[in-house]
């Protein structure tokens, strides 16, 4: 019996050994991992801290030499970044923070929009978006064109250029006191016109020329369509009678937190609908406006936008951009940076000056338009996974892009009229 017992006691003695070895090795990992995850969390929170500061301190000296705040902001995320000092990389966090604050910033500009105002311009809206992308893509095929890209590569970088992002845009205006003036309703209702026609555009491309499955292009138009349908029914019918119900809740800001909830609920049935996401929570904005909880959700708000948020969307454009390598592509960044810019403004500024506005609104407006911002960046990574924009591109449009949103609030400031002149009527301008 004992020769039998020995090695069965020696066997459990080995196993109980690997067990304990097994399970302190998954301890140590585990503790490992849990100290990585503190760390990246902590990592952040310095990160926000940074950024907060530093956004502060260069909108301050941007509006000292006289250039609107958001121009400093901007600058600030090159300055933290990958291009100079690279004390802050983009990660998903920021990633988060940033599209919250973007779709905050439209949120906050459906709230503050003259809605009568913006009716009364549907027409100049329209006339400014469809001139912002005739003269771009056919300016951007040119160029691409002539810089010996293939046709269907060409084609897709003039359809690039078509697009417009107006978040910077608005909080220039913003800052300019002129977000509600004729030129500003109309800006931001030709902003709702490209991003629709552009998106659509984008889908019949990837549908002929792109390595991706056949879109259905009446599929995708009647989801557009489908979308702003219900999207007014339900801020005329639904979103009224949902606030006020959320408003005799007994808990803190009840309106507020059901403001956020449509706001982001909006956006996201924007997204699954084909249209941007910033376009759904602009829209949540003009509904909520329409209500006796207007003035309440904007003042309580903003606080959480511009201090913590916004900001993050800011410096995460100039986080995106990188020196390294884009001496061989320069000259393709320079000349498509300039036609990105000049037939954007001269497109948006001609539609403009077709429906009634004076030189220098319509150059207002153009300006407004030129800032192609995350709208751009998501069209050029479709472009890229359809295998429409090669890889070798894609850094340099980037490039373009960033650039398009930088120029863009000193180019309003510029040429944006004095509040007398703003607003003016079309008897004025003539």
């Amino acid at each position: 019996m004992q020769e039998t017992e020995e090695p069965v006691t020696k066997g459990s003695f080995c196993f109980l050994l690997r067990a304990r070895v097994y399970t302190g090795s998954f301890c140590c990992m585990l503790i490992q991992w849990v100290k990585k995850g503190v760390r990246m969390r902590m990592q952040f929170i310095f990160y926000l801290a940074l950024i907060i500061i530093s956004t502060k301190v260069a909108g301050h000296l941007s509006v000292r030499l006289g250039q609107p705040a958001v121009l400093g902001k901007l600058l600030a995320g090159i300055i933290l970044g990958p291009a100079l000092l690279g004390w802050v990389h983009p990660d998903d966090f920021i990633d988060h923070f940033a599209e919250i604050g973007v779709l905050l910033l439209m949120f906050i500009a459906g709230l503050e929009t003259d809605l009568d105002q913006l009716r009364q311009n549907w027409k100049a809206s329209f006339a400014v978006a469809i001139g912002g992308i005739i003269l771009p893509f056919v300016g951007g095929y040119a160029v691409a064109a002539a810089l010996g890209i293939s046709n269907t590569e060409a084609l897709f970088l003039g359809l690039l250029l078509c697009a417009t992002s107006v978040s910077i845009s608005v909080q220039t205006l913003k800052e300019m006191n002129q977000l509600n003036s004729r030129e500003g309703t109309t800006l931001l209702g030709a902003a709702v016109v490209d991003d629709v026609v552009v998106v659509v555009l984008l889908a019949v491309m990837m549908s002929l020329l792109g390595a991706t499955d056949n879109v259905s292009i009446p599929v995708l138009v009647g989801k557009k369509v489908l979308f702003f349908i219900i999207v007014i029914a339900a801020g005329i019918w639904v979103i009224p009678q949902v606030i006020k119900l959320f408003a005799r809740f007994k808990i803190t800001e009840a309106a507020m937190s059901a403001a956020l909830i449509i706001c982001f609920a909006f956006s996201y049935f924007a997204e699954m609908m084909g249209v941007a996401g910033i376009i759904g929570a602009f829209a949540a904005g003009i509904a909520i406006s329409q209500t006796s909880f207007k003035h309440e959700v904007e003042s309580k708000v903003e606080p959480i936008a511009y201090t913590l948020f916004v900001p993050v969307f800011f410096v995460s454009i100039g986080l995106n951009i990188t020196f390294v390598g884009l001496g061989s592509q320069l000259v393709f960044i320079v000349l498509l940076s300039l036609v990105a810019i000049v037939t954007k403004l001269l497109g948006g500024g001609l539609g403009a000056k077709l429906t009634g506005f004076n030189n220098r609104s319509s150059l207002a407006i153009g300006a407004g338009m030129v800032s192609r911002g995350e709208v751009a960046l998501i069209i050029a990574a479709a472009g890229l996974e359809s295998g429409l924009l090669l890889p070798q591109y894609f850094t340099s449009v980037v490039m373009v892009v960033i650039v398009t949103t930088l120029v863009t609030p000193p180019m309003l400031k510029l040429v944006f009229p004095n509040n007398q002149q703003a607003g003016s009527s079309k008897e004025q301008d003539k």
